[in-house]
């Protein structure tokens, strides 16, 4: 059986400087999707040699951070002294625990030479007896990011987060999670099949798509109900096309988020601020975390 489309809608613009940017999750139907409670979509977008692309340092706590590269250069500092890049294809992530500071700038790629730039940032909710935790990090470099064809050269299914078959992604699991970059060849169809109360979704980042016989344009975010089915989804168009499903099973605990910070009640939001008004997330000395790269 296929499973029934609960809604779909477009982002709300979000531009951070020279960066085209629609913020998909959270929206005016859902705050969450699994453990996922917030996507932003850093559009394609052709730039030139210079760029206004960065965030600012800016703190976190309670969830974990995670950047996919599809196109352009990501560079990441933060206050537990992490430094890294990772260019297209790529994937940055942090678990930002009991509170850091970080900085992301995404520039176009010095290896390719390409200068577009396409990315997505998404906050992954983590289970209360994990917030309290230490922060980590990991840089995952596109050619270690785990994939494999698709049935009848349907094309190709990315393991961003979790796992498929005999794929696992090297990022941690603290709940029951997956994110998958699917590449549809034109003229192909690919189905999934997802199991009962598990909650998912699905983003067109560029191309219009077919899901379970339903058209979306590009650029739309459909979520789907949480009966057991399949998920299929139908190539028409002339080349290929990328689908972001994502989803996981539902978070049970409550969610209180304001600004950067995503925890369980307001008491501890009003921590969260207190703790980094108070310096305890630290610094980031950006000469250092170079250094060490």
């Amino acid at each position: 059986m296929k499973k029934k489309t609960s809604f779909s809608t477009k982002g709300q613009r979000a531009d951070i400087g020279d960066l085209t940017i629609y913020r998909m999750l959270a929206n005016r139907y859902t705050d969450a999707v699994g453990p996922f409670v917030f996507l932003d979509h850093i559009v394609p977008k052709m730039h030139p040699s210079t760029m206004n692309s960065g965030t600012g340092a800016h703190p976190h706590r309670g969830i974990a951070t995670l950047s996919y590269i599809m196109e352009g250069e990501d560079e990441h500092f933060d206050s537990a002294g992490n430094y890294a890049k990772v260019y297209s294809g790529g994937i940055q992530w942090m678990k930002a625990g009991n509170g850091i500071i970080h900085d992301e700038t995404l520039n176009i790629d010095s290896q390719t030479g390409s200068n577009r730039t396409h990315a997505f940032q998404f906050w992954i909710n983590l289970p209360a007896k994990n917030k309290a935790e230490k922060p980590e990090y990991l840089a995952v470099q596109s050619n270690e990011v785990p994939q494999k064809k698709l049935p009848n050269n349907a094309g190709r299914i990315k393991v961003i987060v979790g796992n498929f078959e005999d794929l696992n992604s090297k990022i941690p699991n603290y709940s029951e999670q997956f994110l998958y970059h699917i590449q549809l060849e034109p003229g192909k169809n690919f189905t999934i099949s997802i199991d009962q109360r598990i909650e998912v979704a699905a983003f067109l980042p560029t191309k219009d798509a077919t899901l379970n016989d339903e058209e979306f344009q590009a650029g739309e975010f459909v979520e789907f109900d949480r009966n057991a089915g399949e998920i299929v989804f139908d190539n028409k168009l002339p080349e290929a096309a990328d689908i972001l499903l994502f989803g996981g099973e539902p978070y049970t605990e409550p969610i209180v988020a304001e600004g950067p910070f995503v925890m369980n009640s307001r008491v501890e939001i009003a921590e969260a601020y207190r703790d980094f008004y108070a310096g305890k997330y630290g610094n980031i000395k950006y000469e250092k975390s170079e250094s060490n790269y």
